[in-house]
């Protein structure tokens, strides 16, 4: 409840305990007690969270409450709404009397649902559209102007409305669906017979598929570089990859993986996959596989992810090869991981002993300011709720986590799959990203419940010294070590301009890189002739800004991974004798991929 509602609800029940002591002929009931008003509060409390645990509903009745309170600006907004409406239903009768007319209202550029010629050829499905695309755009529009209303409370409400709206468009059903209808005629129906059958496979899997899972298997057309796992614990497999090349460089690197979806993402098809570039370019490289936890680990902590995870797979690393210090990278919350264990590792082993001798960071974030749509999330009921729900299990399960995310991105992640293969009976193509996407992992309830606390609520890394981890407190400012941040320019959950805010914190060199594309295809970006992609790299400073580091940064078209060989190649030692995957001292406990990937 906010404030302006909760001095309403004292001012009613004080009134209205007033009015019931004088009827009644006794004493003028007085203000209520502090106590009173925090029950009240804590019972109001429990019956929202109870309700609408997610704070669906709240933001959206914020917003009408809040352009009720300002009948000028709503007026002002009626009035604009009323001419837009005209010039509507003008189009409506030109189209209706069979005239040209232009369409007053036109999809956003990345809105593919009315692609087909026949929502503006055909004057009756035109009009479906317009009418829906108008009401939609509005919608919209009125929540982001929204006035006395925060940015995150509009950015919340326009995210369940936005969704609900999506749902509700004509592209959706088949009755108001005109290529649905089309296809149907033209294949006899065989078209609705195949969707059928695809929605009562996506209703057995639980999911909305986004490609068909026979058509990939991990360790046979995904993850087929060669390897052994070397090191296994209760948390994580260490992989040792076999060289490609007859020399490496001495010193490994050491990639980080994130534990939300497996490691394999950096391993997919062969001319997709970094670890087999990093390998041909003679890299010596070790990865996490972590393992796929269950109510067993409910009791795992962050500081368990830090000393058996990233801190026990920098000792592999360095005891395998010999090699005084690794080259580590991290990706996404591997990557806040790595930040994490930069700063607790400067405090637990000495500047002179530090294990890490430069690391690099893919689409990371440190400050969780503005943690990108996934904010829609992220406030104190809803965590507390997830909390609650990952107390009951011992772990959040992962297809919850991918949901959400799912529904960020809702046409492209889930209508365009309705659409697709319960209307027109097309099957999925198959595709390696979204088989990996699919293939999601659970969390462990203590370790995912600190870290929505402690970072994505309270946001308390970029705090000197506010974070204890693992028995050090963390400053960020103390790690020296040069640094490599990759970015991607439309990614959502980790927003380039807020991984940028790293070099405020920070003190090594660093060089930024924004890359096109978004999250996964940011960072999975092979070297191709024509270049797909582009990127803009130049080195960051503290005084920079996200505007003053764009103006100043070159743009080159093709893959950043080249820049990155140039910056880690001089830095990894010379080149040696290639070195088996597996070692007397580290035999292979299974062949790469091994079994932790493999868990469901």
């Amino acid at each position: 409840m906010n404030q302006r509602a909760r001095r309403t609800s004292k001012a009613a029940g004080t009134a209205k305990g007033a009015g019931r002591g004088a009827r009644e002929g006794g004493p003028p009931a007085g203000p209520r007690p502090p106590e009173f008003y925090k029950t009240f509060h804590r019972i109001n409390e429990g019956i929202t969270n109870a309700v609408d645990p997610l704070g669906q509903s709240a933001p959206i009745v914020h917003a009408q409450l809040a352009w009720l309170a300002h009948p000028q600006e709503l007026a002002e907004r009626a009035m604009r709404l009323s001419s837009d409406l005209w010039r509507l239903q003008w189009h409506t009768w030109n189209r209706a009397l069979g005239l040209p007319s232009a369409d007053p209202v036109t999809p956003h550029q990345d809105d593919t649902r009315f692609a087909d010629p026949v929502w503006t050829e055909s004057p009756t499905w035109d009009l479906v559209k317009e009418w829906y695309l108008a009401f939609t755009h509005h919608t919209q529009d009125m929540i982001y102007d929204t006035p006395a209303l925060s940015g995150k409370e509009r950015r919340r409400a326009a995210f369940w409305w936005r969704n609900w709206l999506n749902a509700m468009a004509p592209t959706n059903f088949l009755l108001t669906n005109p290529v649905a209808l089309r296809k149907a005629v033209e294949s006899g129906g065989a078209s609705l017979a195949r969707g059928h059958e695809n929605f009562l496979a996506d209703l057995k899997a639980g999911n909305v598929r986004m490609t068909d899972p026979d058509d990939f298997k991990v360790g046979e057309n995904l993850a087929t570089t060669e390897g052994a796992v070397v090191f296994r614990n209760r948390l994580l497999e260490v992989i040792h990859y076999a060289p490609r090349q007859p020399r490496v460089h001495a010193e490994p690197v050491v990639i980080i993986t994130p534990w939300i979806n497996k490691f394999y993402v950096l391993d997919l098809t062969p001319k997709r996959s970094l670890v087999r570039f990093l390998l041909d370019q003679g890299l010596d490289v070790f990865i996490t596989s972590w393992k796929n936890p269950d109510a067993t680990m409910r009791d795992v902590t962050f500081d368990d992810y830090l000393l058996e995870g990233v801190d026990t797979i920098a000792r592999v690393a360095r005891e395998f090869t010999d090699a005084r210090q690794v080259h580590a990278v991290g990706y996404c919350i591997g990557g806040t991981a790595l930040a994490m264990y930069m700063a607790w590792a400067v405090r637990r082993y000495g500047e002179e002993a530090m294990p890490v001798s430069d690391w690099t960071l893919f689409t990371t974030l440190v400050d969780f300011h503005k943690p990108g749509d996934i904010e829609v999330f992220i406030d104190r009921s809803s965590i507390d709720y997830l909390c609650d729900k990952m107390a009951a299990k011992g772990y959040l399960d992962g297809a919850d986590m991918a949901a959400s995310f799912r529904l960020l991105r809702s046409n492209s992640l889930i209508w365009q799959y309705v659409v697709n293969g319960w209307l027109y009976g097309e099957t999925p193509p198959p595709f390696d990203v979204l088989y990996w996407n699919m293939d999601s992992t659970r969390m462990p309830y203590a370790m995912h419940a600190w870290y929505l606390r402690e970072l994505y609520l309270e946001n308390r890394l970029i705090q000197p010294n506010a974070l204890r981890v693992a028995g050090e407190t963390l400053d960020l400012s103390l790690i020296r070590q040069p640094l490599y941040v990759v970015a991607a320019e439309d990614d959502h959950i980790a927003p380039w301009r807020q991984t940028f805010a790293i070099n405020n914190h920070v003190t090594g060199n660093r060089r930024y890189v924004l890359s096109s594309s978004g999250h996964i295809l940011g960072i999975l970006n092979p070297i191709v002739h024509p270049p797909k992609r582009r990127y803009w790299v130049a080195d960051a400073y503290r005084s920079d800004t996200t505007d003053t580091w764009r103006q100043r940064a070159e743009e080159h078209e093709g893959s950043w991974w080249e820049d990155w060989m140039r910056w880690l190649k001089p830095r990894v030692g010379p080149e040696v004798e290639a070195r088996a995957a597996a070692s007397e001292r580290f035999p292979a406990l299974c062949p790469a991929p091994g079994s932790y990937v493999l868990e469901t």
